[in-house]
Order: C-alpha cells, then structure tokens, then sequence
C-alpha cells in the first residue's frame, strides 16, 4: 500500500510538472495578449524555450518532412494558419497562397524577421535584416550589376566558359561527387562576378569556410563546440577577415592608381557606389552584402543544377522533350554564332518549364521570416504585434489541392498553367524577392543546355536517403559517373 501511495504521488507530481512546463510559454506569449489571444490561430508553443523545434528537427531529418506539417493539420484542421513556437520566438505559420502573398507583399504591416542567429551569420548589414528603406535603396545600387540585361550579356560568357571546362573535366574523373562539383562550379562563377581577379586559393579558402556557415544558417543557434552554429560563427569571422583584406587591397590599389586589365566587377561597383548626399558604403556593409549574395548565387544554383539533371534523367520522355529543345536552338544559330545568347535562353520555354518544376518539388528555401509590425488580421486569426511569421514555402509547392500528386515530377503540368498569386514561391516575392534570380536561372540555364547536348548522368547510390537541411540533397551529395555522349 505505501509503494503504491508513493508511484501515485510521482505521477501526480510529473504530471503537474508537464502541466506547468506546458503553460510556461502560454503564460509568457499569450496571456499577455489579453482577450487577443483568443483571436489567435490554432496551434501550440510547445515546450519552455524549445517550442515545436524538436519536433520540426525530427520530422526533418526523418525521410517525411511533411509531417512536421501534417501533425498541425490532424489535430487542428486544414486552416492554412497555425501559431508554434520556432527559432526562439512565439510564430505564425501560414501555408496558403492568399496568407503566404499577403504576408511577403504588404511591407506596411510585416517587416523582414529572420533570427538574430541567423543575422548574426549573415550579417547585420545584409539585405535580411535592413530596415525597408534601407533596403530598398541598396537593392536600387546593385540591382544592375547583378540581374541587368548588360550585367547578364557579359556573365553569360564566363558562365559558359566555365560550364563547358566543367562538364569536361568531370567526365575524365570516374567517380564524382555531382553535387559537391555544382557548388563547386557555381561558387567560382558569383566569386568571379563579384571579386574577378581573386586567386584560386582565395577562392577554395571563401567557399570552404562560406559551406561550414552555410550549414548553421538553419541549425538551432547553440553556440558550443561540436555545434553546426558554433563552426558557423568561427566561419563567419574567418571570412570577414579574408574579405576585409580583399577590401583593402582593391582600395589601395584604386587609391595609388595601380593598373589593371580586368574588368569591373562587383566589388568596384560597391565601393563607388554613392546616395544622394555622397555617402559611401562602409567596409562592413560592402562585407555583409557580398555574404548574403554568396547565398542567393551560389547555394540555390547548385542544388537545383543537380536535382534538374537527377529527375529528367530519371525521367527519359522528359528528358528528351528538354534536349530536342536545345538541339533546335543550335540549329537556328549563324553559322558565325560562337555560343549562347540571352535572346536563345530567353527561347528555352520548356527548359524553363523543367526548372520550375524542380524548384517546386525540392523546395530548396524552407520558409521566409517575417515580423508583424502591428495587429494583422488574415482569415480571421490575429496575428500580435513583434510576433513572428514563416511563409511556409513546402506547405504551398506540395499542396494536393494547388498541384495534383504534388512530389511527382512534371514539366508538363505547367503547359498553359499559370499559377494563382502565391502558389509558386521559388525565389519569394514582394520588395525582398531574391536578388540574385536572374542570374540563378541563367546559371541553371546555361548548365542544363550543354549537359543535355552531350551528357548523361549515372548515378552509383540512386537509392541514397535524402537529407533535408539544411537544404534537400543526397547523403552521398549525388555520387556518379558523367558520361560524354557522341553527337
């Protein structure tokens, strides 16, 4: 009688203690709210200061991402909005295309709102954390060197140079790593936009120390050692010190007027950049601005030359449809025509079709962050002021309902579709859409058009388990033989 006296008051005390551990974010979040709270969507906070992230971090690095998602839908219903816990801060996760629209374009209501870990890797003066104005302004600066029309004309060149070399190369090394040899490749061509007359040390120095703060990005911000987010911060500071020496040595350089046959690139463009009362960028600004379109140049390029070429080789009707597409574009060309032009890759609309589908399916951005910049009502729920929302890009692209048998690849679903406003996300939208897009498809372009022409893909682990962060890839980063095929 008294041993089992004593097992009732361990389970009566560790269930009161989950109770309180259970309403300890409650009490902090929502009963301040007041009679708002009641107008909040449906959802839970989780745990004391680890909220719903234990349970998005194994659904992750499960093989069903999706049911981290799902898990809200059974037990709440198919709303499109649901309050959670997320990177440290009270959320709202909205997966529909009129709430995921509203909350990336209406920039009166939402600012940007990414975690101070986040920020802390990519930069405080980087395009994610500046406030609109400031914002707006630097986009205005560097929009032209990085997506103009002229910008492109000359990018196309080297990205073709190099693509041509690349594929090559790879097809004279037996096993390779397709995945680690695309970031590789992609990660040479924004450093030679940017910083053109870097040396190749340099640059395999930048790109090592860019992947390990890469992978903290999306990891939870504990900051020990043996930590992704520990390695990332030690990177970060690595490539401040590798950049800020490339800072000085372009302005010593410009200021002793020391000669030079290159052209200007990227970094020229930032330090003359001026606003209207003659302000330039300081060094730390120009620093954060080349980190961040590191990431939106490099990364998403990579992944999604790899996942292209993986799913229309897996598909050969596909494939096919996308290579007789190529072929006819070369055989349109002057006979006096040296290589591709922005006329013929503004021709590749069924390549276009392919890469769309392949950003839709893998998805490579999870989800934006945004802050709610006062009370925002959508479809009836309160958002709170200060509280946080994730546009959750998966929820949207994998929807059934917007996209039939939506994790089944098809290019062909998009002949004359054209998707509703905020069904297809890729590279976000609204004032923060990603600024290196044009770019990214021009590299994505370029790439698939001379591997379509003249390779073929065999992969040795076509069966290797996918992992998802931070960004949907191989285990095996795509181990395979480049083939080189005859005319």
């Amino acid at each position: 009688m008294e041993l089992g006296s004593v097992l009732i008051c361990i389970s009566a005390v560790f269930v009161t203690l989950k109770w309180v551990l259970k309403r300890i974010n409650w009490w902090l979040y929502e009963a301040p709210l007041g009679e708002k709270q009641y107008c909040l969507p449906p959802g839970d906070l989780g745990w004391p200061f680890i909220g719903n992230m234990w349970s998005f971090l194994r659904a992750f690095k499960s093989s069903d991402p999706e049911s981290f998602m799902h898990s809200f839908i059974t037990r709440y219903g198919r709303t499109g909005i649901y309050k959670a816990f997320m990177f440290g801060n009270p959320s709202i996760i909205v997966t529909t295309p009129e709430a995921c629209k509203r909350v990336l374009t209406d920039d009166d209501a939402f600012k940007t709102g990414w975690p101070i870990s986040t920020i802390e890797l990519i930069g405080k003066k980087s395009f994610i954390s500046l406030p609109y104005e400031e914002h707006k302004r630097l986009r205005r600066l560097t929009a032209a060197p990085v997506n103009g029309h002229e910008a492109l004309s000359v990018y196309l060149q080297y990205i073709e140079k190099m693509t041509i070399s690349a594929l090559n190369k790879w097809s004279n090394m037996g096993e390779v790593e397709f995945l680690s040899e695309l970031r590789g490749l992609t990660f040479r061509i924004i450093m030679h936009i940017f910083l053109s007359s870097e040396s190749e040390a340099v640059m395999e120095d930048l790109e090592k120390e860019y992947t390990t703060l890469n992978y903290g990005v999306r990891a939870m911000a504990i900051n020990l050692p043996g930590f992704a987010y520990y390695h990332a911060l030690k990177a970060r500071k690595r490539l401040v010190v590798i950049l800020q020496s490339i800072v000085d040595d372009r302005k010593y350089c410009r200021k002793g007027n020391i000669s030079s046959t290159k052209k200007k690139d990227m970094l020229d463009a930032l330090l003359d950049v001026e606003d209207e009362n003659g302000r330039k960028l300081a060094d730390d600004e120009i620093i954060d601005i080349l980190l961040m379109y590191l990431n939106a140049g490099h990364e998403s390029s990579g992944h999604t030359m790899m996942w292209a070429t993986v799913f229309l080789q897996a598909h050969p009707e596909f494939f096919q449809k996308a290579k007789a597409e190529q072929v006819e574009i070369v055989k349109r060309r002057p006979p006096t025509q040296k290589g591709l032009t922005l006329k013929e890759f503004r021709e590749m609309n069924y390549l276009s079709r392919v890469i769309d589908e392949t950003c839709r399916v893998v998805t490579f951005s999870l989800t934006a962050f945004r802050q709610a910049k006062t009370d925002v009502n959508i479809n009836g729920y309160t958002i709170p002021q200060g509280w946080r929302v994730l546009v959750w890009f998966r929820g949207v692209h994998l929807d059934p309902e917007l996209y039939p048998n939506p994790k089944e690849f098809n290019p062909s679903r998009w002949d004359g579709f054209t998707p509703k406003a905020g069904s297809f996300l890729p590279f976000g939208a609204g004032s923060r859409l990603c600024p290196g897009n044009d770019l990214a498809q021009l590299e994505i372009s370029v790439f698939l058009h001379h591997f379509l022409l003249n390779y073929q893909l065999e992969r040795l682990n076509p069966n290797s388990r996918i992992r998802y962060l931070p960004h949907t890839r191989p285990v095996d980063n795509c181990l395979a033989r480049i083939k080189k095929c005859s005319s």
